[in-house]
């Protein structure tokens, strides 16, 4: 099947994008929706949690995409990988936090993962980036104790932004003294994260924990 050309920008503040996520039964979705959750955010083509969902079938992995087409398009490849701890929601995370992570079970929210989000550079735009103050409280209150947030970007400005709205939160903490973390702490790369490392260009890397005696 020939890959789908969709377009690389969504405008999230539409009014199209900002309804609830219909979201299905987890039960009919996952062999097993107890399991720890990894949430990933801005998933696109899903080719990462792809990968991660076979590396560890223990978990449980989520993608959120505002590109209708590309959700669609993931779900249609995970289903001919029979994987049954796998699925791809499309939608704006910023508008069903809290309805998606509330209708899993309590403690399951374990790591999250933002990676190389659209930049919306121009500063008139820059309320369009997925991170956003009220979304990261509210993944913070449902993400366990010891549980985890990597960011990565190969926009700078775009990294340091979403540093410091998460590293804000009382609660997180980040594991590295240097500013940037070095290495990424997954066994699976993007494909951004390949394309970037390709041309040699820098990427911006943070990992925080969430520590409820931090306070």
């Amino acid at each position: 099947m020939p890959k789908i050309r969709i377009r690389q920008h969504v405008n999230p503040l539409r009014l199209k994008f900002q309804q609830a996520i219909a979201l299905p039964e987890w039960n009919q979705v996952y062999a097993n929706p107890n399991l720890p959750l990894h949430l990933d955010i801005g998933c696109a083509r899903g080719k990462f949690l792809l990968e991660m969902a076979q590396i560890y079938p223990e978990a449980n992995f989520l993608g959120i995409e505002i590109r209708h087409p590309l959700a669609i398009e993931a779900n249609r490849e995970k289903k001919t990988l029979d994987l049954t701890n796998l699925h791809y929601l499309f939608g704006n995370i910023n508008y069903s936090a809290t309805e998606i992570l509330t209708s899993f079970p309590a403690n399951t929210l374990q790591y999250i993962t933002v990676q190389f989000p659209d930049p919306w550079f121009k500063r008139k735009h820059n309320k369009r980036r997925v991170i956003q103050p009220e979304l990261v409280n509210i993944l913070v209150d449902y993400l366990v104790d010891g549980g985890a947030v990597f960011l990565q970007s190969d926009i700078e400005e775009v990294a340091i932004e979403m540093a410091h709205r998460f590293s804000q939160h009382p609660l997180l903490v980040q594991q590295h003294s240097e500013t940037w973390l070095a290495e990424n702490p997954l066994p699976v790369p993007t494909e951004r994260e390949l394309y970037v490392l390709e041309d040699n260009l820098p990427i911006y890397r943070v990992l925080l924990k969430k520590v409820i005696n931090a306070v």
